[in-house]
């Protein structure tokens, strides 16, 4: 008994871990999501409706006496069970699903972010009508109630781009631009993952993911048209150190539209994460990040800078801290 109820409890912990208010398939905050988890809990009862007669056919069948079940009746058993009655259930799941299969429609006022996966980050880029492009990383921010056209493709290999609480999965393939539109209807703050095997620190590409209110939003992305508040203290101690060893190379701080090789760091500070969504944002875990970024992702591109002391990553991290 002991070790029944030990099993029970260890598949009740495994059963709830899957359990994630901000990134579950079963806590929506957008409409295609909903859609999502209707069709799911839908198929589930069907799924349950079905092994139950099995279950119970099977206990009729083991139970009967010998002879009980003529060729005939055997027959008839197989085309409604094995038949008419799956065919109908199949036609009629296809009928009540297709209307969520129509993609939901783009106008030219509906915005538009592009996002293209590297490893192991996102390179994340809005497009408002009438207004130029802003480029950030590792965060998606959207409206509440309005639609978003996302392009998404990938820059080195193949990626999928999946915010469970939001809508469907969506793979990124390098050279193919594939266009997932949603709605968010419920503002918070949420995560979105990589859902296909990318490389080593696959399962660490994970992605913020924050629905704003309309009005907070448009503020927001006028924020982050604007130079970075710290941009000017070029006599930053930590500035200096950023510039001397090369980051400028990969990483672009200040407005303007240069593509760096690695994510825009302009609004880096504004951020509450680092690392795509795998470390808070904080002055150490900034500081160890530079000097041994693989300590953290294994397989990542960014380059270890262990010359550097302590002392100097506080102070870039402090630096890097303070663009906002």
């Amino acid at each position: 008994m002991r070790g029944v109820k030990s099993g029970a409890a260890i598949a009740t912990a495994i059963a709830l871990a899957g359990c994630n208010m901000h990134q579950s398939t079963l806590a929506p905050f957008g409409a295609d999501a909903v859609d999502i988890r209707r069709l799911f809990l839908l198929m589930l009862v069907g799924a349950v409706v079905i092994a139950t007669g099995l279950a119970l056919l099977m206990r009729h069948a083991v139970r009967a006496r010998e002879g009980a079940l003529t060729h005939q009746k055997g027959m008839r058993v197989v085309l409604w069970l094995g038949g008419v009655i799956p065919t109908v259930v199949l036609l009629g799941l296809l009928v009540y699903s297709l209307p969520y299969m129509k993609p939901r429609p783009v106008g030219p006022a509906d915005m538009r972010i592009a996002v293209e996966g590297e490893q192991f980050w996102w390179r994340v880029t809005y497009r408002p009508p009438g207004g130029g492009a802003v480029e950030t990383a590792n965060e998606v921010r959207i409206p509440v109630g309005r639609t978003v056209a996302f392009r998404l493709t990938a820059a080195d290999v193949v990626h999928s781009f999946w915010i469970p609480g939001l809508g469907g999965k969506m793979d990124m393939i390098p050279g193919r631009t594939n266009t997932l539109v949603v709605r968010a209807d419920k503002a918070g703050r949420y995560r979105g993952q990589c859902a296909e095997f990318c490389g080593l620190s696959h399962a660490l590409m994970a992605l913020d993911v924050v629905a704003m209110e309309p009005a907070a939003f448009d503020a927001w992305l006028a924020a982050q048209r604007r130079p970075a508040a710290a941009v000017a203290t070029a006599a930053d101690p930590g500035a200096r150190l950023f510039a001397a060893n090369g980051c400028t190379a990969c990483h672009v701080v200040g407005s303007g539209s240069a593509r760096g090789i690695g994510p825009d760091l302009t609004h880096f500070g504004a951020r509450e994460t680092l690392a795509a969504g795998i470390l808070p944002m904080t002055t150490a875990n900034v500081a160890r990040f530079i000097r041994h970024p693989e300590a953290t992702k294994p397989g990542v591109r960014m380059p270890a800078f262990p010359q550097l002391s302590h002392g100097e990553a506080i102070a870039i991290a402090r630096y890097l801290q303070g663009l906002k």
